[in-house]
């Protein structure tokens, strides 16, 4: 009998499944302690070098913006930091003069520093929550000494200031004095806009109008001697800018007036603890500039997985350089077979053919070789015995064991020979 799962001699079929623990040789040239079908380094390397390429660029471009990042320790407006944005100039400026200078960064211990002697630098009033601006409100009422808010707005102003309100920003940076305040008298054309304009405080002092709204305003305090000045832009106290204009002269002024300054430099962490309405999410809390340095690693990760994909187009056919014996292909194909423990689609192959085979013997039509009722009781009535149960055994259920599948094989083998012989 031609071997199952072949339409004739001429087409390779599948072998019947061998028996569990039957010794199979392995084909010729197959490398020591390799499985039929194993992946060796070489070919793992290229399977997947694309992938490490572009895990390797992420890395470098990941360590290259920390570094680039980690050459500042401080931020903007830092009295430590000698960045352009630090301002750590104006600082050391002050400390020539015997001004002392210190940094806190809670509204608590600004609040306690402050008092007559003491000027209050507040360097971002709009980030404080309602528990800090009613300890910096607390500080300007009762301190008695100078308080500075930069470029506050309307977050902060109507707690800080009640009796200012914004008027627009200031489109002009460089502005000239126009009031007759001794610091900026002496201090000239200052870079006092591109920030907030203020409007009221009608006892208050109002310098460096832009627009016909002061860039600078001067409001006094609750306390005898003590004062609230407004300024509308943060520019002449950074590095980069305190040497132009009068700049530096308004500066020393405004915050040298008194022997001590409280440099107040609001902190994330201390508004969320005290505010949970102020919390942020994770994208927020991304510093400026990586989300554009991440989507551009990705983008060129993306665009170097496509470079290397694999261009998958459909199967071609092409002849084998040499001949395979049919019933090496069979061999094969039943070893792969068990590998998988495909025990259905063994069995599937080796009915399908029998009926195949049967149903030429017997005179049943191609088309009808797979249908119960038209080849059962055809090769019934080739046989001798006819008490087999033909239905079973030509369109049954799949065989559980190994020893099942190999009785299969033998049954349908005999069957097609009756067949043949009767």
């Amino acid at each position: 009998m031609t071997a199952p799962g072949a339409p004739d001699p001429r087409t390779p079929a599948p072998a019947a499944a061998p028996q569990p623990g039957t010794a199979t040789a392995k084909p010729p040239g197959a490398a020591p302690g390799t499985a039929l079908g194993g992946i060796t380094p070489g070919v793992a390397w290229r399977r997947s070098r694309g992938a490490l390429i572009c895990l390797g660029i992420l890395l470098v471009g990941a360590v290259v913006l920390a570094a680039l990042g980690s050459g500042s320790r401080h931020g903007r407006l830092d009295p430590r930091s000698a960045d352009p944005d630090g301002s750590r100039a104006v600082a050391e400026l002050l400390q020539a003069r015997g001004v002392t200078t210190r940094v806190v960064t809670t509204a608590r211990e600004a609040a306690a520093a402050a008092g007559p002697g003491t000027t209050l630098l507040v360097t971002d009033p709009d980030r404080l929550g309602e528990t800090q601006r009613r300890d910096i409100r607390s500080a300007i009422d009762l301190s008695g000494g100078r308080t500075v808010l930069l470029a506050p707005g309307v977050v902060s102003l109507p707690d800080l200031a009640p009796a200012a309100r914004t008027k627009g920003d200031a489109l002009d940076e460089n502005l000239d004095p126009g009031c007759a305040l001794p610091a900026a008298v002496a201090a000239g054309r200052a870079t006092t806009g591109g920030g907030h304009r203020y409007a009221g405080g009608a006892t208050g002092t109002a310098c460096y109008p832009s627009g016909g709204h002061p860039t600078l305003l001067v409001l006094p305090s609750g306390t005898p001697g003590g004062d609230t000045v407004l300024l509308g832009s943060e520019t002449l106290l950074l590095n980069k800018q305190l040497a132009s204009e009068g700049n530096a002269s308004l500066a020393l002024q405004l915050l040298g007036s008194r022997p001590d300054l409280v440099w107040y430099l609001p902190s994330l962490t201390e508004v969320q603890d005290e505010d949970p309405a102020q919390e942020k999410g994770l994208l927020e809390l991304v510093p400026r500039g990586w989300g554009w340095a991440l989507l551009q690693l990705f983008t060129a990760a993306a665009l170097a997985a496509l470079w290397r994909a694999r261009r998958l187009g459909p199967l071609v056919t092409e002849k084998l350089p040499v001949a395979v014996r049919a019933s090496e292909t069979t061999e094969g194909r039943a070893r792969l077979y068990r590998k998988a423990g495909a025990r259905d689609r063994a069995a599937t192959v080796l009915r399908t053919a029998a009926r195949e085979r049967l149903a030429a013997l017997v005179g049943v039509p191609p088309g009808q070789a797979h249908e119960p009722a038209a080849l059962v009781p055809a090769v019934s009535a080739r046989l001798t015995d006819r008490q087999q149960d033909l239905t079973a055994l030509l369109f049954g259920s799949t065989p559980t064991t190994d020893a099942a599948l190999v009785a299969l094989a033998d049954h349908l083998d005999a069957l097609e020979r009756e067949v043949r012989t009767s």
